[in-house]
């Protein structure tokens, strides 16, 4: 019996790598979602026995999904596929009502040994497999092409951004989950912003920006197999005393002592999202030294003196917010523009 699912994430590349990671002969209809409110309607339309469901999305987020599924006493088996894989975040979503928690990508194997346990899916013997069933897509706006198994696969419009969000997405769970496990916090996670930008528009393109407020900043460059820029950690001086209380040092009240705590922040989620990143991309990326670029400065200054180098770059933008806390900081990731071809090779061969 054909058994309806939902697969529901924001990105164009994570619903194509979950569609790839089902079994091919689980007998499934499948259909898309693109956040968790068009995972609602389908869900009212008596669709998604199964939902997988990402965490960070606009509309209603994963979360938000969860509660609002267990609002309306709708039925399905939720499977939580995220790169946010911080405890609290796995703790959240069991105690909303999820069945499981995977990281992203799923892996097939283990997406199966899962699907096994909890009686959803077993292999066929050779004497009763049947074709496979269509894939189901809403009607929204898509281009689509048949994959060589006769699947139903979306074309990114465009792959250099879609496909560097979702790799950002999991590079920024993995440094999240240990800025988290170090400090026993829970960080609040965005959708990665990612542009192609003239290097003139930056500083307008920064969400943390705002008027008369200053920022602290370590740049590191990092260079590997064709492809180099540097990594911002833009850090709000208002944050200096609440991260200092959690880092269990005395209060931050000199420049000594914030510019350590900002080289220990550095340390941590530059390092991790940069390796998390080449990990993905399969380039393994060297480091230069961590330098500071001012303390107590406007985003102006950081941004503006620093990047004159370049005309254009491919921009990811990430903010990490700590829960509870008054703490949060910029990470910038910013490729040269001789570095796009190749990253658009690298995802073309990694998504396709």
């Amino acid at each position: 019996m054909t058994m309806s699912i939902i697969i529901c994430d924001d990105s164009t590349v994570a619903r194509n790598q979950m569609r790839a990671a089902l079994p091919d002969d689980w007998d499934v209809e499948v259909s898309l979602a693109h956040h968790g409110g068009e995972a609602m309607d389908l869900l009212r339309e008596g669709k998604g026995e199964v939902l997988f469901l990402d965490l960070n999305m606009p509309v209603l987020d994963g979360y938000q999904t969860l509660e609002a599924i267990r609002s309306e006493s709708l039925s399905s088996i939720v499977i939580v596929v995220s790169g946010d894989v911080q405890p609290e975040a796995h703790r959240r979503v069991m105690s909303l009502g999820a069945l499981a928690f995977i990281e992203k990508p799923a892996a097939p194997l283990d997406l199966v040994d899962l699907l096994n346990t909890y009686g959803l899916y077993s292999a066929p013997t050779s004497s009763t497999i049947e074709p496979e069933t269509p894939v189901s897509v809403p009607e929204t706006p898509q281009v689509t092409s048949i994959d060589g198994i006769g699947r139903v696969a979306e074309i990114p419009a465009n792959l250099l951004r879609d496909g560097m969000q979702e790799v950002a997405n999991v590079a920024m769970g993995r440094s999240a989950d240990l800025l988290a496990r170090l400090l026993k916090v829970f960080v609040k996670l965005p959708i990665p912003n990612v542009n192609l930008l003239e290097v003139n528009e930056l500083k307008m393109a920064l969400s943390l920006a705002s008027e008369g407020a200053t920022y602290s900043a370590v740049c590191q460059g990092f260079i590997g197999a064709g492809i180099a820029g540097e990594a911002l950690l833009i850090f709000d001086d208002s944050s200096f005393s609440d991260i200092a209380q959690l880092m269990q040092r005395s209060e931050a009240n000199t420049r000594e002592a914030e510019l350590e705590l900002l080289m220990d922040l550095s340390s941590i989620l530059t390092g991790s999202c940069i390796s998390g990143v080449g990990q993905q991309l399969d380039v393994h990326f060297s480091l230069g030294h961590p330098m500071v670029l001012g303390q107590h400065v406007s985003i102006e200054h950081l941004v503006g003196d620093n990047t004159h180098r370049w005309s254009q770059t491919l921009a990811i933008e990430i903010t990490y917010h700590i829960e509870n806390y008054n703490i949060t900081c910029d990470l910038l990731l910013l490729f040269t523009e001789d570095s796009i071809g190749d990253i658009e090779q690298r995802l073309a061969y990694l998504f396709n």
